[in-house]
């Protein structure tokens, strides 16, 4: 049996395969053909068993029949594509009918592809080898944006519909905005979507983009934008800051003492030394003191600089988020 390969010609890593088929002797053949190629295969033979597995399993790929008894495949596409958790998966229709309305009846469903019958397993296995290439390269995308500290969302300012979110944004956006009972996670957080909006205004008229969402005691949630990917449609970046975590930071980081990272730290946050003071509950001659030594152990002789370098230091650990 041939073994699936990704665009590049290597082996296809092993995936989780849900075939969607009312004909026992096309989910034999299927069933067959993937497992021997190292999937993990799935079978449904209805609509509703469909939508139930692909909501616990999540397969990387679907193979579904267009026509079937009841609830046919383009509604089973339909309703997985207006579900968060399985709008990404890839859906590869599996139909007889080429007449060219039913072709474009299953892109316009959401299908990503499809394949005539009599099924031909080979041909079968190189469009899954292709899709779960592309699917994965998307979700590694979205790691990426993790692992660097993005937390980030997409958001279409219209109509308020959260369109994707990368796993470390949706942990922000439930700790922050913890969802009402039976509320749709599809849908931006009234506060976010405020936030967005008021920022997209400000965009428009050259204003500046306000950049806090939220605050709660020392912790704030910040915002920015960081593309339009389509009509209305932002990619936000998340941010939250912690005052103590960012001192802890500032601490390791350059070697200071808590009052000098202290200092420092809302030096960054564009306090003068007066204010400082103030937040501290000292003068602003001692502020100043702990800014001198600052300056000496970071090798710099001034505030702009030591506040770029403290910045960057906090970007990338992640001040706390």
């Amino acid at each position: 049996m041939m073994t699936p390969t990704d665009p590049a010609g290597l082996p296809a890593a092993a995936g989780i395969v849900l075939i969607v088929d009312d004909v026992p002797e096309n989910l034999s053949l299927l069933h067959d053909a993937l497992d021997e190629a190292g999937y993990t295969v799935l079978v449904a033979t209805n609509g509703e068993s469909a939508l139930a597995r692909a909501r616990q399993s999540l397969p990387d790929v679907i193979l579904l029949d267009a026509m079937m008894p009841g609830m046919d495949g383009f509604e089973v596409a339909r309703r997985l594509k207006g579900e968060f958790a399985t709008r990404a998966i890839p859906l590869i229709f599996m139909t007889g009918l080429t007449e060219t309305e039913h072709v474009v009846a299953a892109f316009a469903a959401g299908g990503a592809d499809y394949v005539t019958k009599p099924i031909r397993p080979a041909e079968v296995l190189a469009r899954i080898a292709a899709h779960v290439h592309n699917a994965r390269e998307v979700k590694q995308a979205r790691s990426a944006l993790d692992a660097f500290g993005q937390a980030t969302v997409a958001v279409r300012a219209a109509d308020g519909k959260l369109v994707w979110q990368t796993p470390l944004s949706r942990k922000l956006i439930a700790a922050w905005f913890p969802p009402a009972p039976g509320e749709p996670e599809e849908r931006t957080p009234p506060r976010l979507l405020d936030w967005v909006r008021a920022a997209v205004a400000a965009r428009r008229e050259r204003r500046e983009v306000p950049a806090l969402v939220a605050s709660e005691g020392p912790r704030r949630l910040l915002a920015s934008f960081h593309d339009q990917t389509g009509e209305e449609e932002w990619l936000v970046v998340l941010r939250e800051e912690n005052d103590a975590s960012a001192a802890e930071a500032l601490i390791t980081a350059f070697r200071l003492t808590a009052k000098e990272a202290e200092v420092l730290y809302w030096v960054t946050r564009g306090k003068t030394n007066r204010d400082i003071g103030d937040i501290l509950g000292s003068s602003p001659r001692t502020v100043h003191k702990h800014l001198e030594h600052v300056f000496e152990k970071l090798g710099v002789e001034t505030r702009t600089a030591a506040a770029s370098m403290a910045m960057a230091k906090l970007r990338g650990a992640g001040e706390g988020g």
